[in-house]
């Protein structure tokens, strides 16, 4: 249940190993330290959340805008034992007024965003951060066009997967995050790793097949299976990509408040 690219230290590291990797880097890359406040935007079921408040000591605000997912997210934040340090909430990120936090977390997000409205989306953000805070953002980029005015969402995917996604080039992610103020400190490609993250899920899929579309029905079941089988080798043909970028509320001083060798965090 944690939904987004997984982080293989070995191509042989289990799924569960993997989605814990990535959980783990995305707080190395926040610094995150006890006692800060963290706002994870699109907290899907709560597995970031649940992460960094377990590891780090910090305190979290997640939103999401499904009912079910934040249903799930407060049982599991209850089973850990961590209610003084999560909450969990049903949100549009552009209502958050509680800020400033010290850092956000945005995984898988953005790619629901929409190239224009994605300045206002890293505006919002920049706005709820503390000078010297930090964002990383983890998003699907696709190849850049020669002519973008050609550029169209995928007719199947719009359809039966992810109604209004869009994606952009990695690119033009850096640009909108800088235009909104944001410091970009690190993009880090991490493109194979949705590849074995995909074969994966189409493995585990297919192992408990008729589970699944007893839960489904056997329509969507094929329409996931497809699309995730397609989407690997979209991944492992440089076809889309997947990017971490961290960037900073860098304080008028110019205090970014990031060490001076870069990538401490591996």
């Amino acid at each position: 249940m944690v939904y987004s690219c997984a982080y293989w230290p070995t191509p042989d590291s289990t799924l569960e190993q993997a989605q814990r990797d990535k959980l783990e880097l995305v707080c190395r890359k926040l610094g995150l330290k006890p006692g800060q406040r963290i706002l994870d935007v699109g907290c899907g079921w709560g597995s970031m959340a649940i992460h960094a408040a377990r590891e780090h000591g910090v305190s979290v605000v997640g939103v999401t805008l499904s009912q079910e997912q934040a249903a799930y997210a407060r049982k599991r934040v209850a089973d850990e034992g961590l209610t003084d340090k999560v909450e969990i909430r049903v949100q549009d990120y552009r209502d958050v007024r509680d800020g400033p936090y010290d850092a956000v977390s945005s995984i898988g997000m953005a790619e629901h965003v929409g190239a224009e409205r994605y300045l206002d989306y890293a505006t919002d953000l920049h706005a709820l951060l503390k000078p010297g805070g930090r964002l990383l953002n983890h998003q699907i980029a696709r190849r850049p066009q020669r002519d973008e005015t050609t550029y169209s969402v995928d007719a199947f995917i719009d359809s039966y997967v992810f109604p209004d996604g869009e994606l952009q080039p990695v690119g033009s992610t850096v640009t909108q995050l800088e235009r909104a103020g944001f410091e970009v400190r690190d993009v880090e490609s991490i493109r194979e790793h949705y590849a074995l993250t995909l074969r994966q899920w189409v493995a585990r899929l297919e192992a408990d097949w008729k589970r699944a579309v007893q839960l489904t029905s056997p329509g969507r079941a094929r329409v996931w299976r497809l699309y995730m089988a397609a989407s690997a080798l979209a991944f492992e043909r440089n076809r889309i990509g997947v990017n971490q970028v961290l960037a900073v509320r860098t304080p008028e001083s110019g205090a970014s408040g990031m060490p001076l060798r870069a990538r401490t965090w591996n």
